[in-house]
């Protein structure tokens, strides 16, 4: 009796203690960046989205996963073109988890389930990268594979094929960084400088060409020119000539005499020039002026 009264104070402190782990139990919340996955005896029977407060049976367990975007970051993998050359790409996606049973059925955590994911992605890239040449995926020509477009086929392929084998939701797949393998670059630089050169000799063979058109039009035009010069000079110098001996005919016919001496005169200016010797006889024409003076001008 003793000992019932003295277990019997104990109860109330049991009660309680009993209530607060029932309630423990039972009751859980779910904040928005989450979502409770509801498991009996390690068997998924519910999942709860909407945040607040919620209950569930004791011998239930709610097991919490975040509903919030991932970033998977693989290590760079290399691909196989088309025109089988090599290439290294790192990539990255964005994925989330979308739904919990399946999750947690097929993957069960994060990590198991990048290593599922690296797989699909490795695989859709793979297979879209190889149904193009390196040229294509690389080159900034306009008929150049378009990286968007390319990028998009793969993240619909892999959300795809992540949604229905593990409940994972792929939002997004790019490519951060396209590189060629150590091994491979140096004769993908020598193509390349090799191609270089080649549009430089194109360049420049198109350029010579361009200036030897520049050069004969330049000359033609020059002859012409030079040709309409010369026939202006000369029809002025021909109206020059005729204008000066109008002008001497009728300076002559005003005073034949004076002309006669003008042109006697320019002509010693011209004729005896500094140490001359003339020889001429003394009935000389062009001597009368300096033998007979004014009188040999008459």
């Amino acid at each position: 009796m003793r000992d019932w009264n003295r277990y019997r104070r104990h109860l109330p402190a049991a009660a309680g203690a009993l209530v607060l782990a029932g309630v423990w139990l039972t009751f859980y919340s779910v904040r928005e960046t989450e979502f409770v996955l509801l498991t009996e005896f390690g068997r998924p029977v519910g999942t709860v989205t909407e945040p607040g407060l919620h209950a569930k049976w004791f011998f239930q367990r709610a097991r919490y996963f975040d509903r919030r975007l991932r970033l998977y970051n693989p290590r760079p993998s290399e691909f196989l073109t088309r025109d089988k050359k090599n290439l290294l790409a790192e990539c990255y996606a964005v994925w989330r988890i979308e739904d919990p049973k399946r999750f947690v059925e097929t993957v069960g955590d994060p990590l198991a389930a990048e290593m599922r994911l690296h797989d699909i992605v490795w695989s859709a890239l793979a297979a879209s990268i190889g149904t193009h040449d390196l040229e294509a995926l690389v080159a900034p020509a306009a008929e150049a594979v378009k990286a968007g477009d390319l990028l998009d086929q793969v993240t619909a392929f892999t959300d795809r094929q992540a949604l229905e084998r593990y409940g994972i939701r792929v939002v997004d797949v790019r490519i951060k960084r396209l590189n060629l393998p150590e091994q491979n670059k140096e004769s993908v630089y020598a193509r390349m400088r090799a191609e270089r050169e080649r549009i430089a000799r194109q360049y420049r063979a198109e350029g010579e060409e361009q200036a030897l058109k520049i050069r004969a039009e330049a000359d033609r035009r020059r002859e012409e020119i030079l040709s309409e010069a010369y026939r202006e000079a000369e029809k002025l110098k021909g109206e020059g000539d005729a204008e000066a001996t109008r002008i001497y005919s009728q300076a002559y016919s005003r005073n034949p005499q004076f002309f006669k001496l003008l042109r006697t005169l320019e002509s010693y200016k011209k004729i005896f020039a500094d140490n001359t010797t003339a020889i001429l006889s003394s009935d000389s024409e062009l001597l009368k002026i300096l033998m007979e003076g004014e009188r040999g001008a008459r």
